[in-house]
Formats: structure tokens, sequence, C-alpha cells
């Protein structure tokens, strides 16, 4: 069946805005990606499941994303199904000394939640982009603290259609990673932990820490945030500064002059400039370390 056919089932079938070849470049921070054959950004769980049935259905590929902060989605752009976690999935609540937030929910809205009801702990979240899922999938962590810190239950859904609840003992926390890593399953909502705090500290502490990030980042330029995670009992931004790499650029794609761990799109960066650029600095702190990098951003898509 041809993908506009598809499209149109699955308008008759759910609520949720479905798009044919929606680029995908508008759905990722560094601003880069090629089209996805059908997007679709759920409105809430029931119309979440009949997506994932359809595509189990249809034999269709299925791929979910969060807010694109951490993501490179190639020129070519996602056969298939591209699942948005986003609006459909942003409620938060406060209970005491819990923040319950959905999926889709921004990080800078759970950390602006926390301050406003004096609960102290997510003060971190504030300088990291991206929504909830990802972060939990992810780890995702700043100034010495990650989420698994602070992640007491999350709540996924499987392909099957099932909801299932995983204790923050049940996450296997690592540095940049989860147990949901390479897993079928898609976060929902999690459970975060905190602790009564003075409101105005909270405020100083998340004021102090976004000022640090736009001093210390190209937030100017579009970017997917750290590249490259930090090798054991060093730092990817030191060794790719001092290998010389600051201001190397393949095409519209530069490694940042201000942050060496960052690559930033200039203007027209394609995600093939990316990747070449990503290559040369993986060689030159090869070469002249001795270390291999690691990425952290996620790659997608067809050449």
């Amino acid at each position: 069946m041809p993908v506009p056919e598809h499209c149109g089932e699955l308008r008759r079938l759910i609520d949720s805005p479905v798009m044919f070849g929606e680029p995908m470049h508008l759905h990722t921070s560094w601003r880069i990606g090629g089209p996805a054959d059908i997007f679709v950004e759920p409105l809430g769980i029931e119309d979440l499941k009949a997506v994932i049935a359809y595509a189990r259905n249809k034999g269709l590929p299925l791929t979910i994303i969060g807010a694109g902060t951490n993501l490179l989605v190639r020129d070519g752009g996602i056969s298939g199904i591209v699942v948005k976690i986003a609006g459909g999935f942003a409620d938060i609540r406060v209970d005491r000394v819990t923040v319950t937030a959905g999926g889709g929910a921004k990080l800078h809205r759970l950390a602006k939640a926390a301050r406003e009801a004096g609960l102290g702990g997510l003060e971190f979240i504030a300088g990291i982009p991206g929504s909830v899922g990802g972060a939990v999938v992810m780890n995702a962590g700043a100034y010495g603290f990650s989420v698994g810190d602070r992640v007491r239950e999350v709540t996924c859904l499987d392909l099957e259609g099932n909801l299932r609840r995983l204790d923050g003992g049940q996450m296997e926390w690592g540095y940049r990673k989860s147990v949901l890593q390479g897993s079928d399953l898609i976060v929902v909502e999690a459970v975060f932990g905190g602790f009564p705090r003075d409101r105005d500290l909270i405020a100083a502490d998340m004021e102090k820490i976004l000022g640090s990030r736009k001093a210390r980042q190209p937030l100017e330029y579009p970017s997917a945030g750290s590249v490259f995670k930090n090798p054991p009992g060093n730092y990817a931004g030191r060794l790719i500064q001092e290998s010389g790499c600051p201001g190397m650029r393949v095409g519209d794609a530069q490694v940042s002059t201000k942050h060496a761990n960052f690559i930033v799109n200039l203007g027209r960066a394609t995600a093939s400039d990316v990747l070449g650029l990503i290559a040369a600095v993986q060689e030159r702190v090869l070469e002249k370390f001795g270390v291999s990098l690691e990425m952290e951003v996620k790659v997608l898509g067809r050449d």
C-alpha cells in the first residue's frame, strides 16, 4: 500500500494529526533531517496504542522520538511511521515531595513546576533541553547530577499496547544510559522525587545553572548539545579542544569554538556534513590521545 493511503487510513482511525512527508528538520534541535514517510503526534494514550497496532499489523517500521534534542536524522529521512511523544503527554502534577510528568513534558517546565511547589532536587534539570521521555531513556544529566538520581517510577507502553511500570531500581542506570535503551518500551510518564526547599533558593540555583549554560554553550546556533560521551576519567570537550578541532568545518557543520563538544549548524548543514565532521573529530582525538570517542547523539534514518 502506498504511503499516502496509509496516511488516509490512520486519519480515519485516530483523532491525532497525521502528516505525509513531514520534514524532520522541524522536529530536531539541530534543524537537520529529511522527511518522515508518515508522522504522527498522538493526542493521548489511546491514539498512541492505535498507531502502534497499525504499524505492527501493516508491517511498517515504527520510530519513536521526543523533543529531538539528542537526535540526528539522516538526509534521506525516516521510513515508515514516526511517532512524536509531545503535547499529548505533557501533563505535570505535583504531590508533596513528588512530581509526575508525562513523557512529552519539557524538562524546563518540570523544573519550573518543582520550583513553584518548593520542591528541591530538580534544579539541575533546568539546564537540560528536551523532554522527560528522552531524558529518562538516556539518563540525561548536568552539573554532576543525573535524571536517574531522582526518578522513582517510570510508566511505559510496550509494542503490544500494554502499560508497564518500572521502579527506579529496575532502570539499571548508568552514564547516559538506562535499561530502556535498545528496548521497545515507550516512556509515557515518570515520577520524580524531591524534598522541601525554599523557593528563592531553588530559583537562585536555577538562575545560576541557566547563566552558566548561556556563558559556556553556543546557544546562538542549532545544535544537539554534547555530541560525544565523556571517556572514563576524562572530558570529551577537553580532548577535542586539545586536538585542535574547534572551528573545523564540513559544509555548514562546525565544531563550536565556544564548547568543543558541540557541533553547530551554521545555517544549511546536512546530516552528511555532521557525520563527516564527527568522523574527522574522532580521527584526530584517536591519533593524538589514543581515545575512541563514543557518540552521545542518536542517528536515525536512511542516507
